[in-house]
């Protein structure tokens, strides 16, 4: 508020969060594809379909070694437990197995996910 009712409404500041004249400007676009000046320079397109390759392989892997290992003997049968009965009893039970197997499957699952879901963006 202004004392003098006749104060012209060019000296009232703007508002809070208000946009002051002249300082417009465009949205950056979410989507790369929606951007026709992005472009990616030949490194950087292999870089990244290296970077998928490395994550789908260690997926991949991981997630097979974690499938078969808890059913080979030696899961239980190793100098870690030796001194832990209980707990090699627990590591042991068909439920722990069956939890890390299962973890194996979704862990092999997102690796294939991510390769068959791989797509580049076109650059100009």
């Amino acid at each position: 508020m202004t004392a003098n009712p006749n104060t012209p409404f060019s000296n009232i500041p703007p508002p809070l969060g208000a946009k002051l004249p002249g300082t417009e400007t465009r949205p950056a676009p979410i989507d790369p594809q929606e951007s026709p000046d992005t472009s990616y320079t030949r490194l950087e397109l292999w870089l990244h379909r290296n970077t998928v390759l490395l994550f789908v392989f260690l997926c991949a892997s991981t997630g097979v070694l974690l499938v078969i290992l808890p059913w080979r003997p030696e899961w239980t049968d190793n100098q870690l437990l030796q001194g832990f009965p209980e707990l090699r009893a627990i590591v042991g039970s068909g439920f722990v197995r069956g939890v890390v197997s299962g973890l194996g499957a979704l862990d092999t699952w997102i690796g294939f996910w991510e390769a068959v879901h791989y797509h580049e963006h076109k650059g100009s």
